[in-house]
């Protein structure tokens, strides 16, 4: 049976799936990051090795995410994709006439416009953290309450406080006043979700047309209270994917699978044993024009497996040439 690896790495998760040639999901992971990709990549791959059945042959693999070009050196992938294009073919896959895609994961954000199954339009936050899941995690543990808990005391709030939720800063300094003024947690907590959505939509929305059918997905969909407070503020029922925190990766796995069916080719996969090999990262500076890229490499065994980072191409290049 074949199956068809898709790798997400992200700043704060890496996750990885495999599906089958039905579309059907077999395996997924979902690892913490922790600023080392090339370890979270591995030791993904590794667990993801054990968990499929022996007579599972991958016949494609694909990486997405912020670390996707690295994370494809590594895995030997077939093909590397912007995280815009497996969000927005995952939501495809599990709701067809989506139209608008919301994504919030642990420091970043996305709104994906989709029309006719075409992308059209997006989004991304830029440097503000009030809309990301990281947020949320260090309010929750200030507040000394389980994540996992978070949205559904939202849900129990009766008089949502207003919270500036403009700057993470502001909405800290003004959670803590409302706590001190004796509101209570659940309307703090629901307030915070208002004031989340509410930035996203007046900064990484605006000026998009949101339509229904909309899906939620991302790390952060796991929260009702984002949810609820989403449908609030938009009118609109909110589709939440059954596997909503690893769609990138189940994007990414689609899309190797639609490339093998248009051609031949063998996949580049380098196999399920990578945490055997050592690879290594390190960059210079080019001088030879006004640009100064930093060039990086990554090595294993000795070997330069790729080389990028150039505005003109110069330097890069990945050689075929597989580690062992």
């Amino acid at each position: 049976m074949k199956g068809y690896l898709g790798i997400d790495v992200g700043s704060v998760s890496t996750n990885l799936v495999i599906i089958d040639e039905n579309d059907n999901l077999l395996t997924s992971h979902y690892l913490r990051t922790r600023g080392q990709p090339i370890t979270a990549v591995q030791q993904g791959i590794q667990k993801t090795g054990k968990d499929i059945p022996e007579n599972v042959e991958i016949a494609g693999v694909a990486t997405t995410g912020s670390a996707r070009r690295l994370a494809g050196v590594i895995a030997g992938a077939d093909t590397v994709k912007n995280e815009i294009t497996a969000h927005a073919v995952a939501a495809t896959h599990v709701v067809p006439d989506v139209q608008t895609v919301l994504e919030i994961g642990g420091q970043d954000s996305k709104i994906i416009i989709i029309r006719n199954g075409v992308v059209v339009d997006f989004a991304m936050n830029t440097v503000c953290a009030a809309g990301t899941g990281s947020f949320l995690e260090h309010q929750a543990a200030r507040l000394n309450i389980p994540i996992e808990e978070f949205g559904e005391l939202a849900l129990k709030s009766n008089h949502p406080v207003r919270i500036a939720g403009r700057c993470s800063v502001f909405a800290e300094s003004d959670m803590i006043h409302k706590q001190q003024t004796g509101h209570s947690f659940p309307d703090i907590i629901a307030g915070l979700s208002e004031a989340l959505v509410r930035n996203y939509l007046n900064n990484v929305a605006k000026g998009k047309d949101i339509l229904a059918p909309i899906v939620f997905q991302g790390g952060v969909a796991a929260n009702p209270g984002i949810k609820a407070s989403f449908e609030k503020a938009l009118g609109e029922e909110i589709t939440i994917p059954q596997h909503f925190n690893v769609m990138g990766a189940i994007g990414a796995a689609l899309i190797a699978k639609r490339l093998t069916a248009q051609n031949d080719k063998p996949t580049r996969f380098l196999g399920f044993e990578l945490s055997e090999f050592q690879y290594e990262a390190s960059s210079f500076e080019c001088k030879d024009c006004p640009n100064n890229c930093e060039i990086v490499n990554i090595m294993a065994e000795g070997e330069l497996l790729a080389r990028w980072g150039s505005r003109c191409s110069k330097w890069d290049q990945l050689e075929e040439k597989r580690t062992g």
